[in-house]
Formats: structure tokens, C-alpha cells, sequence
């Protein structure tokens, strides 16, 4: 493999199944990345690092977000 590929995430098994309701959100990581998906889109994933899904993590906590629903 050469060295700019990264090996594909392992996902924990969810306690839903594609098309099951309801869709469960996975996240699995390998280091400084962390990855989400949902058990309906498994072919979408989201790649962030630690650091910035702390930081949106507090902000939903914080209420910073609130205004856009």
C-alpha cells in the first residue's frame, strides 16, 4: 500500500442494520482521526480529528447552534 493511502476504518457492528429503524450513528477511530457514519449511508463517511469534534461537541453543548433550528 503505498504510504499516502490510510486503511479503511473498522466500524463496531450497530445494533441497527441498513434500512432497520432506527439509523444509528457509528464512529470509530485510528489515531487522531475519528470517523462517523450512519448505519443507512455507510459509503458516506465523515472524517474529522479529535480536536475539532471536541470543540463542536462543546459548542452544541454550550447552546451555540440553537439559532439555526
Amino acid at each position: 500500500m503505498p504510504s499516502d493511502e490510510r486503511p479503511q476504518p473498522v466500524w463496531p457492528k450497530s445494533s441497527s442494520g441498513p434500512g432497520e429503524e432506527p439509523p444509528a450513528l457509528e464512529i470509530t477511530s485510528d489515531g487522531e482521526l475519528v470517523h462517523l457514519r450512519e448505519s443507512d449511508a455507510p459509503d458516506t463517511v465523515v472524517t474529522t480529528s479529535k480536536a475539532k469534534l471536541r470543540a463542536f461537541l462543546l459548542g452544541v453543548k454550550a447552546g451555540e447552534f440553537d439559532h439555526l433550528i
